[in-house]
């Protein structure tokens, strides 16, 4: 995010061995989230039955994830370990608005889903968002998006010292400006979706786990209550995820904003570098979280990886995301005998799992 100046010289040069340490953590971050965060789009978009309204949602957050991934983190590393830009004027611009831009289209998909969770689960009788209203809700995150980020490109600039250049914004009050709009910045993408999100997901988890679904008397109630707990288990974790690696970056901007001792501590690069990987790696949990957590993410990165000796593909996998859905008591003969096969060597998997489907998303 917000790039500041340490000072006229570059009091920050690293040993050779600490830069390539540092170096591979912030490749391995990369690599993994923009892999990942393209085969979950790819997942999404080649599968007629992923595009519900909840994977809409996280197509957004896997788009906003790998954007930020692929033009931020190496850049932030490289400046944050040398102290030095290089990149010209126009990055420079770019590379402070961006990710405030992107984090900001994150989080607030994940608040999208939950409220989604929120009307599909306490509220099943109302209709659902179509898919036009869907495109537009992420239409306008990314509007509001690029208003809240847009003092960071009309702002930054570069400037040649007698030892560096450095790119940074030029606040009209320097010190208090950045401060106040950082402050800004933690309440709008961090405190508030949470507390959204928080009062969401409780509510949520106390009807799913502590009560009967309103409205819902299938046939298939407990298949349906197991789908619709998984799909809000995974949702918790993503969210946790996401405010566990942004809590230490937001903790450093405001403790360095109010002590400005602080950014003339010895080892502050290296804790700079620390919070900063730990934010910029959350780019790259929500495909883990999604292939561990979810059968049909599972499935679909299974065929990315068929390749691999040790990844098998069974017929169970290669229905998990075929457009029709499979009803167990209504399957041909030759699906129950793929089916009974499989059961075999998957356990107690022999009936497709509804999360994510178009009734629950």
């Amino acid at each position: 995010m917000e790039n500041t100046t340490r000072g006229l010289t570059n009091q920050f040069v690293q040993p050779p061995w600490r830069v390539a340490l540092w170096s591979v953590a912030y490749s391995t971050v990369l690599a993994v989230a923009v892999f990942g965060n393209l085969i979950v789009i790819w997942i999404i978009l080649a599968h007629k039955r992923m595009r519900t309204v909840t994977n809409y949602f996280l197509l957004n957050l896997a788009f906003s994830d790998v954007s930020m991934a692929a033009f931020n983190t190496l850049i932030n590393f490289i400046y944050a370990a040398h102290g030095e830009w290089y990149f010209g004027q126009v990055y420079c611009r770019f590379h402070n608005f961006f990710p405030v831009t992107a984090v900001f289209a994150s989080i607030y998909s994940m608040t999208a889903i939950a409220i989604d969770r929120y009307m599909a689960i306490i509220h099943p009788m109302k209709p659902r968002l179509p898919a036009k209203a869907t495109l537009g809700v992420i239409v306008c995150i990314w509007s509001l998006a690029v208003v809240l980020a847009f003092p960071l490109c009309y702002f930054s600039t570069i400037r040649t010292l007698p030892q560096r250049t450095v790119c940074y914004v030029a606040w009209p009050r320097m010190a208090e400006d950045s401060f106040m709009y950082h402050i800004i910045v933690t309440v709008l993408v961090y405190i508030l979706p949470l507390v959204v999100m928080g009062i969401t997901y409780t509510i949520v988890g106390v009807t799913l786990w502590g009560g009967e679904i309103p409205g819902d008397s299938s046939d298939n109630y407990q298949g349906q209550l197991q789908a619709k707990r998984k799909v809000v288990k995974m949702m918790i974790i993503v969210v946790v995820t996401f405010a566990l690696c942004w809590l230490p970056y937001h903790v450093y901007f405001i403790a360095t904003g109010l002590n400005k001792r602080l950014s003339k501590w010895k080892y502050i690069q290296q804790v700079y570098l620390s919070v900063l990987w730990l934010a910029m790696s959350s780019t790259m949990y929500n495909p883990i979280i999604y292939c561990c957590l979810n059968s049909r993410f599972r499935a679909g990165f299974k065929q990315v990886f068929r390749w691999c000796p040790f990844v098998r593909v069974s017929s169970y996998d290669e229905l998990e995301l075929q457009s029709t859905r499979l009803r167990p008591c209504h399957q041909s003969s030759v699906c129950t005998s793929i089916l009974s096969k499989d059961k075999s060597t998957r356990g107690n998997r022999s009936k497709p799992n509804s999360e994510l489907n178009n009734k629950d998303s």
